[in-house]
């Protein structure tokens, strides 16, 4: 199946706007769709093309470019036969696949660009880890996308909808409500959205026949991908990785959603466990969301890194994983979703679906917490901090049964004068009430900075 992705885009910008000055590195999680993407690409907009994949090429491959040295004559001499390819200057691309195999392949990137015969596009990932870059010059010539899973308007290409996501970006300008009709509609295919997640596998299997059960078996492929690479990469940690991994549904399943280490043993202390904290992010398995002290623009400067919430990348991973010992059909989950009928532990999926959609958009994700052990009614935990037109905007994420939004007064009141539009994230149509703009959870992603 060809998804529709709008990465394709961004790789046009590039070629048109580069023209050879630059590598194109496309940087994402296992599974994401980076090769297929770079091939459909390669295929439309060049004469030719060579894909090596480094997790394929055979040793010979992998000691040409530790042996090539300045002459790339003899290497493009080598490429073209090994993979029955003619290239022509100014006209071909060569794709490392999985760059991250071959440290020497990147580092002569730097040389390959220089040279200007041909394109270079990277993909890769766990491309930031100690491993991948060691005693290799990283190359500035290098123009780096972050890949992520489909975002909601993708899924709807995929299921054969091109004309729902413009009406949602006209009504979200015009904070008027969708409707009911509309609004249902919409909602039931994002609660499918939230089911199957983004992993490009994962929405053909679903996209054939509206078969949860084939994303699902999908997705569990993919988690033990993960997991394999972990004890691949993550050697000699590789046990608090799969610690902290395991335990995300349950985190997220909590009131209290930071993570709190004391769930992996009473004496755990972030020191430990810090570098497989980072190795998940780096690996772009989750979207870390750090408390911001401070809520000003500067939301970096306060941010408190022991103190955070581990959302997982992709939501529909999140769903497989939290019941990964049992099959497909003892996943309440699904039920509970279709239905709408989300307890309050299960509210975690809303949260992570907003998480996923604010990453996918280009935030950082932070939130605001607050605690008070003398005064109780100062506590506050507002959902997520974002940034737009140089001003903070809080974000909370509602059930469609909540009746009020208490935190979210008290942030208003003591930081009001700092703050641009106030959100609701909830499962209901438009509405503006007491200066808090409310909008459907499908509508996160139109949170731009």
């Amino acid at each position: 199946m060809d998804i529709k992705r709008k990465i394709y885009n961004n790789m046009l910008e590039w070629k048109k706007m580069d023209n050879g000055n630059s590598a194109l590195l496309i940087e994402g999680a296992r599974r994401v769709g980076k090769s297929f993407i770079t091939k459909k690409f390669a295929k439309n907009e060049y004469k030719s093309y060579i894909l090596i994949d480094f997790a394929k090429a055979g040793r010979d491959i992998h000691e040409l470019f530790n042996n090539v040295g300045e002459d790339f004559n003899h290497l493009f001499a080598v490429l073209s036969a090994s993979y029955k390819t003619k290239l022509y200057p100014r006209e071909s691309v060569i794709i490392f696949d999985e760059i991250q195999l071959c440290p020497a392949a990147r580092q002569l990137v730097k040389y390959l660009v220089e040279d200007g015969r041909y394109d270079y596009i990277e993909t890769g990932s766990l491309i930031t880890l100690k491993q991948n870059k060691k005693n290799i010059v990283i190359p500035s010539e290098e123009e780096v996308i972050k890949m992520y899973p489909l975002d909601f308007e993708e899924f709807l290409w995929a299921i054969g909808d091109e004309v729902s996501y413009p009406l949602i970006q006209e009504h979200y300008k015009s904070k008027k409500p969708l409707g009911q009709t509309l609004h249902r509609s919409i909602m039931i295919k994002f609660r499918h959205y939230m089911l199957v997640g983004g992993m490009p596998q994962a929405v053909a299997a679903y996209a054939k026949n509206s078969d949860f059960q084939a994303a699902d078996r999908i997705k569990r492929r993919i988690l033990h991908l993960y997991k394999e690479d972990i004890a691949k990469f993550a050697s000699g940690y590789e046990s608090k990785v799969y610690a902290i991994f395991d335990d995300i549904p349950g985190q997220l399943s909590k009131k209290e959603k930071k993570y709190k280490l004391s769930s992996l043993g009473k004496s755990a202390r972030m020191r430990e466990y810090e570098d497989s904290f980072v190795w998940l992010d780096e690996a772009m398995v989750i979207n870390p969301c750090f408390n911001a002290t401070e809520p000003t623009i500067g939301l970096k400067l306060s941010e408190d890194h022991t103190t955070q919430k581990i959302y997982m990348a992709d939501t529909g991973l999140l769903v497989t994983l939290a019941f990964q010992d049992n099959s497909y059909m003892d996943n309440h989950l699904y039920q509970s979703i279709l239905l709408d009928k989300l307890n309050v532990n299960e509210g975690m999926l809303m949260e992570n679906i907003v998480a996923q959609m604010l990453r996918t958009a280009g935030h950082k994700l932070y939130f605001y917490s607050r605690s008070d052990k003398n005064r109780r009614e100062n506590n506050m935990e507002i959902d997520f901090l974002i940034k737009q037109r140089n001003t903070i905007c809080p974000v909370e994420v509602k059930s469609a049964t909540y009746k009020k939004h208490s935190s979210l007064n008290k942030f208003i009141n003591n930081f009001s004068k700092r703050l641009g539009n106030k959100y609701v994230l909830y499962p209901k149509d438009i509405m503006e009430k007491d200066g808090v703009i409310h909008l459907p959870l499908y509508m996160a992603g139109l949170l731009l900075e």
